[in-house]
């Protein structure tokens, strides 16, 4: 277990009530419950606090009924026990080179605030007109709510004034009446940034008011949350201290098969798994071709015409690549968006290949079984494939069943066939293997039980294109390393 997931583990236990023991003493929820709501009426009616339509809560009460808290605590909507309160959107044009500082994105570390990562202020009488509600006090719970930085947090004690900016919230129980300590801590729960990142849309993580208010989160009574604080703050120190063990046992395990095969992908596709090659040309040339062959296919009225997808921002690249590759979004070099062929069992003939998820090996995406249609009960509409298309499991992609289709066939709808035109398709299955690529795609799934992850998303994915010929070496190289990496086991 690593420490992060030690972490986890910890924060998880102590929001499911499993970190102290529960006391009878204490009483329950009910009453703090009842106190906080009280207190957030009284402050909207005193104007102190902007009175806010109503939101549904993410998770319902049949919803929570798989997440097991003491008869003692209640589970409570954020927003009816908490300040959550957005930034302003202040433009550049209104930056001075002094006055009151902009609390920005940059400036929150996780746990910490750091006022001299970026700089940026208003001027005093702006502050004063405009944003005199926006002051942060100390004790605020803050936090980054978009971009790459999204959901580090931490307690703002700085002393001098400064605001809340864009992409930037802060947090704060309703008149201190509950642990802010134990709110600090849910908030960087796994619990807590689920709720968010299945309310996601699109690749780039943005949220504010409209999601965080939404989310549920467990209340213990007061007494017991400073008991569940301080036993955190008893254990974090331990681990880490167990983080530096840990750190010295990963150097050496990175040479066992499963590091060695993530890390073999991850090389490949950062261009340091074979040498570039001038004469083989460049990504842009081949993403210029790959355009031209759409192009060709929409007038022969092949394809259908895709909409034009985003250029890509530089704050999205996530790590640097060979001068000679190029950043493409999935969508403009694969058909992954085209209409896929659907055919209903009427149509369907006895001897047809019938590919069905639980044919297909996780991680590998060998096929483990052969169906033909006449062995299998079909029901519902197919999905049509053809030999050299990729085939990309939707429903829980962490299981990476990717494959290229080695002949005809049918398969179920969780499924997506899609051809890579120019693109060398077994190169396309190893970078949607990937490490990096895994993360982003099961960072932005939807649906608790069975986590699929969407069209819009995956055509946004931004992955690196290499010359042709390149693509081909990285393959023939991947695939005489993970036999090896496979002996070691």
């Amino acid at each position: 277990m690593t420490p992060e997931q030690l972490k986890a583990s910890i924060l998880q236990y102590a929001i499911q009530g499993k970190l102290v023991e529960q006391r009878p003493e204490e009483g329950t929820a009910e009453e703090l419950v009842s106190m906080l709501l009280q207190s957030k009426a009284e402050l909207e009616q005193k104007k102190l606090i902007l009175k806010k339509a109503p939101t549904e809560p993410f998770y319902t009460a049949e919803d929570l009924k798989e997440w097991d808290i003491p008869d003692t605590w209640r589970w409570v909507q954020l927003s009816n026990v908490s300040i959550i309160q957005e930034g302003a959107g202040i433009r550049k044009w209104q930056y001075r080179d002094n006055g009151t500082q902009i609390l920005c994105v940059t400036n929150i570390l996780e746990g910490a605030i750091d006022v001299h990562k970026k700089e940026l202020y208003i001027s005093t009488e702006e502050y004063e007109q405009k944003y005199l509600h926006l002051t942060l006090n100390e004790g605020d719970i803050v936090t980054s709510c978009s971009g790459g930085s999204w959901g580090k947090i931490a307690f703002y004690s700085i002393p001098k004034t400064m605001i809340l900016n864009t992409s930037t919230l802060r947090m704060r129980f309703f008149n201190d009446l509950a642990d802010n300590n134990y709110l600090y801590y849910v908030c960087k729960s796994q619990f807590f940034k689920r709720q968010l990142l299945l309310q996601l849309s699109g690749m780039q993580p943005n949220f504010g008011y409209a999601h965080y208010s939404k989310i549920m989160i467990p209340l213990p009574p007061l007494a017991e949350q400073k008991r569940i604080v301080a036993k955190i703050e008893e254990l974090l120190p331990l681990v880490d201290r167990y983080a530096v063990a840990y750190e010295k046992l990963e150097q050496f395990n990175a040479k066992f098969p499963e590091d060695m095969k993530k890390s073999i992908l991850q090389y490949a596709i950062q261009g340091k798994l074979v040498e570039q090659r001038p004469e083989e040309g460049t990504g842009e040339e081949l993403y210029q071709q790959i355009q031209a062959e759409k192009q060709q296919l929409i007038q022969e009225k092949k394809i259908k015409k895709e909409k034009t997808l985003p250029e890509i921002a530089e704050d999205e690249i996530p790590f640097d690549i060979p001068e000679s590759w190029k950043w493409v979004r999935l969508g403009d070099c694969t058909g992954y968006s085209q209409t896929k062929t659907k055919i209903s069992p009427k149509d369907i003939t006895d001897n047809m290949w019938s590919l069905d998820l639980e044919d297909i090996q996780k991680e590998s995406g060998a096929i483990l079984t052969r169906t033909i249609a006449s062995e299998r009960k079909i029901t519902g509409d197919k999905v049509l494939f053809y030999k050299g298309q990729v085939l990309y499991s939707k429903l829980r992609p962490y299981l990476k069943k990717i494959l290229v289709a080695p002949d005809n066939g049918i398969c179920t709808p969780e499924l997506v066939p899609f051809n890579t035109y120019l693109v060398y398709a077994n190169y396309i299955v190893y970078v949607l293997r990937s490490p990096h690529i895994d993360y982003v795609v099961n960072s932005v799934t939807y649906g608790v039980k069975m986590p699929r992850v969407g069209t819009e998303t995956m055509v946004n994915l931004l992955i690196p294109l290499p010359p042709l010929a390149e693509q081909k070496r990285i393959v023939a190289k991947i695939e005489e390393l993970l036999p090896l990496c496979e002996r070691l086991k």
